[in-house]
């Protein structure tokens, strides 16, 4: 029984993150954003293997619990080892702030943060050691300041799993890695978001009362220090669990199989998932994904493309045409679903401005995105090619001289700049597109005059669109055309954004007040650029960069990467195409109206040629999705294929090519071609970035 008294600071907090984990998947079986209904075996499943699959992450967790509790003794304070001890960690203290060390060479934080673990360590030390009649009390309160930090850290992680979910529909991903790299922006947007006072100090509140209650639970660990035989044994059975973990923890995932991918979710230990997402944000497909010989591949690609010779996606592209050098601005529109326009369903009225352009340019009913991210956008745009697995080329060490839209325009003796209203060092986007040819504007470029508002993510559309039309008159001046490609900020969370300028105050932060400032500064941008002299020489390129949301039952559900795209030309005729398209097509598009001649390496297509064949490219950072025939061919690491066939909902007064719900129903007959088909344009893709063969 006393020994079992021993184990209490491991089981009271374990049961405590069993209970904050179970109220979590509670909350976010019913939250709203998760679309779906579930079976008793599903519920069962979700709650009972969660359950032990949290059980088995606890324990691994908890190797920071046990190394404390195991080194708390007196004899160690006795002399002269108290003073050897002491010594050995100032000469250790004086070794990593010399600079000298091994830990400099890896550079960053990591020299200060051990730095200032061993200059605690040591000062602790040194207090237990000279104030023997406060020794008690102060390790008391170590005590509960480290019982206090396991509190913090399981009630924290509970609110971002929330907040995660709440933004993506998913437990931490790929994108929860990637917003530890740009904390100045996530802090912001976080701090933007939500009553982040209120809610902290109601979590460092709730935080202390449940560390009064588990450590007057657990205090008799640190009144009665356990003997070294006890230490051994508490040792022995942590060891046991924590092998036994390491082996679970693994199995647990295979179990995570349901054709609902919310059941997956739901079930699923967030922890382990972020650990996942931080191992695997690099995939090389040809090591993950089910692949062809490399000449097959080609061989099949050769189909979509008939004249390239079998070993990239060099061709020519010939217009029987004189070229029409006309001025380009491309913007991309942050989180902008097709869902949030009238001639898709909705009846809010809040993209006035897009829905009456729509009428009036080259409609594109039927295009997705090839991602879930900006940067997945902003590459489709750019290099025109299908998003492969892992991080998107702008985040990639070798992202730089690639053939891109930049690159043709400037072949044609254009002007290429990138313009971003926040801080173009967000998501690589510097690095990125000023080494491919683009000059840059930021924020950085902003004066102070120029600046009416602005929040984490930048300043608001209407001061980047301001700007534009600045550098657009100083371009057109020049006597050279020029390719603007625009990146708006304002529709994304937290949405804020100047009050008296639509129906919906900026200050509510509401995502249909972000939509319907976007639309309206927009229409402000095409007000002041209809007075321009260069404006009737100039075509406009709209499109999302991605959807508002991804969250669905499915890996890869269609609705979440449809996408409004039209191209207007103050001189053209409206027009409506339909054919299922990918943005990844949007801009050789553009240039087969502008009849350019150019050695072309996309795999983006003109859609409005004879020959083209329709197909759509959508895809996360390890699922790769290819739509074609009604059939969605999804591809996962481990070299795993699926197949849904699509059916749609149709949504009653809504036109055919504006449906954008479909049932996605797994195949149970195999289409080999689309297989084959699908393998083989991720597959030469990848080969194409790999060996450097997607250069300029």
């Amino acid at each position: 029984m006393n020994f079992y008294k021993k184990l209490t600071p491991f089981y009271n907090l374990a049961l405590f993150y069993f209970v904050v984990s179970f109220i979590l998947r509670v909350v976010l079986f019913f939250h709203p954003i998760t679309q779906s209904s579930f079976t008793f075996f599903e519920s069962l499943k979700i709650f009972s293997l969660g359950l032990i699959s949290d059980f088995f992450v606890f324990v691994v967790a908890s190797v920071f619990l046990w190394l404390y509790l195991i080194f708390i003794s007196n004899s160690k304070y006795n002399k002269p080892s108290g003073y050897i001890i002491l010594g050995v960690l100032l000469i250790l203290f004086i070794y990593v702030a010399s600079g000298k060390s091994i830990i400099t060479e890896y550079g960053g934080a990591l020299p200060n943060i051990v730095l200032i673990f061993i200059g605690i360590k040591t000062a602790l030390f040194a207090l237990l050691l000279f104030l023997p009649k406060l020794r008690n009390k102060i390790r008391y309160w170590l005590f509960a300041f480290v019982i206090f930090l396991y509190v913090l850290l399981i009630l924290q992680n509970g609110l971002s799993e929330y907040f995660f979910w709440n933004e993506f529909g998913v437990k931490y991903n790929f994108i929860a890695v990637n917003y530890l790299i740009y904390t100045n922006e996530v802090i912001g947007n976080i701090m933007q978001s939500y009553p982040v006072i209120p809610l902290f100090s109601a979590l460092f509140l709730i935080t202390g009362i449940f560390t009064y209650f588990i450590l007057k639970r657990s205090g008799n660990y640190i009144e009665s220090i356990p003997t070294c035989i006890e230490k051994l044994k508490i040792s022995g059975i942590y060891i046991v669990l924590f092998v036994i973990s390491l082996i679970a923890i693994p199995l647990l995932v295979k179990t995570e199989n349901s054709k609902n991918v919310f059941v997956n979710e739901l079930q699923a230990n967030g922890l382990y998932k972020f650990y996942l997402a931080f191992e695997n944000n690099k995939l090389d497909y040809f090591e993950f994904y089910k692949t062809l010989p490399n000449k097959e591949a080609f061989k099949i690609l050769k189909q979509q493309f008939p004249t390239i010779s079998g070993q990239t996606t060099q061709r020519t592209i010939a217009s029987d045409s004189a070229e029409n050098r006309k001025n380009v601005v491309l913007i991309t529109i942050e989180s902008y679903s097709a869902e949030f326009m009238k001639m898709y369903g909705n009846e809010q009225n809040i993209t006035p401005f897009l829905d009456s352009l729509a009428q009036k340019s080259l409609q594109f009913t039927n295009l997705y995105a090839a991602g879930n991210r900006t940067v997945r956008g902003l590459e489709a745009v750019t290099l025109c090619l299908p998003p492969t697995a892992g991080e998107s080329v702008l985040k990639r060490e070798d992202n730089k001289n690639k053939f891109s839209t930049g690159a043709i325009f400037k072949q044609k003796g254009y002007n290429v700049k990138f313009m971003y209203g926040g801080d173009a060092f967000f998501d690589n986007m510097q690095d990125f597109y000023s080494g491919n040819g683009y000059q840059i504007v930021d924020k950085s470029s902003f004066s102070p005059e120029e600046i009416t508002f602005s929040n984490v993510w930048g300043v608001c559309d209407e001061d980047m669109y301001n700007k534009a039309i600045k550098i657009m008159n100083a371009e057109a001046k020049k006597n050279k055309p020029f390719f603007n490609h625009i990146m708006t900020v304002s529709n994304h969370r937290p949405f804020t954004y100047p009050n008296d300028k639509i129906d919906i105050p900026g200050d509510i932060k509401s995502r249909d007040g972000g939509v319907k400032y976007t639309d309206y500064s927009l229409r402000k941008f095409f007000e002041m650029a209809s007075k321009q002299p260069w404006f009737k020489n100039t075509i406009f390129v709209i499109v999302a960069d991605h959807c508002a949301s991804s969250a669905g039952k499915t890996e890869l559900p269609l609705d979440k990467y449809r996408i409004p795209a039209f191209i207007y030309d103050p001189a053209g005729k409206p027009e409506k195409h339909n054919q299922l398209m990918s943005q990844i097509d949007l801009m050789p598009t553009v240039f087969g109206l502008l009849h350019f001649s150019y050695e072309s390496k996309f795999f983006g297509q003109d859609v409005l040629k004879s020959d083209y064949k329709p197909r759509a490219f959508i895809a996360t950072y390890q699922d790769l999705g290819l739509i074609k025939d009604n059939v969605l061919t999804i591809l996962s690491p481990k070299q795993q294929v699926k197949q849904f066939d699509l059916q749609v909902n149709n949504k009653p007064g809504i036109a055919p090519e504006y449906q954008i719900d479909y049932n996605e129903i797994p195949m149970k007959t195999e289409r080999t071609d689309l297989i084959n088909e699908t393998i083989s344009f991720y597959q030469t893709a990848s080969d194409m970035l790999k060996y450097k063969k997607y250069q300029k």
